[in-house]
């Protein structure tokens, strides 16, 4: 059997056919801006191009994460700046009372305003952001506290639950976010609790007994100090927070470059190669056709 091309020819369509090839490549690059759109057009750089975005996406998830965690905790810090005031402003009202009412419409009013404060500390242990009760540890759907002044310990048990939850950082770091309204305002300490102490000085109010006002005002002080330390303790979550954002981004884009180095095209590289190949494909057809042809009739000229 005879073949249909001979050697030569057969030789200059392999080359240019891989020409084309190249340039195909060249073109499909230039329109998607990818040098690997394919497993096969890098197979061995896949596996890390697939990882490094596997980590992009865990990234940006713990940065959304840090978003709502940042709402929530500047929440909170902003309900507690309302709750050391408020304890300072029962303190002041305490005050009145440690020399003696100068009446009972006085000494009631007094008490009245205190029992107004405690149930505005309520309030703030009650704070819900998007709802959820920020302060009611892992159980944020249900609501801390209750208050009915009218019953000798007006301020109920809390009702939530211990805040064992942590939030993560891009850098693998874990920290705690909240505290609950029981580690907050309901210390196991009396003396800490602002609460009890805050019930206390209202009673000592409403019986008109300066020692007993004294004496309340005292743990008043050391429950408001104590406040402020779990005031300091969000502002230094604020801190960890504002940290680990800062980290997520500078680590996104960093993951975003590495990407971009493996999986996207140099643009100038290919409109190099491109124009290249273009030319060597007009060359290889010009100088084929340029070949001298010749037939069984030419030998027997």
């Amino acid at each position: 059997m005879l073949s249909t091309l001979n050697p030569a020819a057969q030789q200059f369509l392999n080359g240019l056919n891989h020409i084309q090839q190249r340039a195909e490549k060249a073109q499909q690059e230039l329109s998607t801006g990818l040098r690997i759109a394919t497993v096969s057009d890098a197979p061995d750089q896949v596996s890390q191009l697939l990882q490094t975005q596997a980590t992009l996406s865990r990234t940006q998830q713990i940065d959304q994460n840090l978003v709502n965690v940042k709402a929530q905790v500047d929440s909170s810090e902003t309900a507690l700046e309302s709750a050391v005031s408020l304890v300072q402003q029962a303190q002041t009202l305490g005050a009145q009372g440690q020399s003696g009412f100068d009446s009972a419409a006085t000494q009631q009013t007094v008490a009245n305003q205190l029992g107004t404060v405690l149930q505005q500390l309520v309030t703030v242990a009650n704070t819900q952001v998007d709802g959820r009760y920020v302060f009611a540890g892992d159980a944020d759907q249900t609501q801390p506290y209750t208050i009915d002044l009218t019953q000798t310990t007006p301020v109920s048990a809390f009702a939530g639950s211990p805040s064992t939850r942590l939030v993560q950082s891009a850098d693998g770091s874990l920290f705690a976010p909240a505290k609950t309204a029981q580690d907050i305002f309901d210390a196991s300490d009396p003396t800490q609790s602002v609460f009890q102490s805050l019930t206390a000085l209202r009673s000592a109010v409403l019986s008109g007994d300066s020692t007993a006002i004294t004496a309340a005002l005292g743990n008043v002080g050391t429950a408001g100090t104590f406040l402020n330390q779990q005031l300091a303790f969000y502002g230094n979550v604020q801190d960890q927070v504002t940290n680990a954002t800062n980290f997520g981004a500078n680590y996104e884009t960093q993951l975003t470059t590495e990407i971009g180095g493996i999986q996207n095209a140099d643009l100038t590289q290919v409109i190099t190669e491109f124009t290249l190949d273009n030319t060597q494909e007009q060359a290889a057809i010009q100088a084929e056709s340029l070949v001298p042809r010749q037939s069984l009739f030419s030998f027997l000229a």
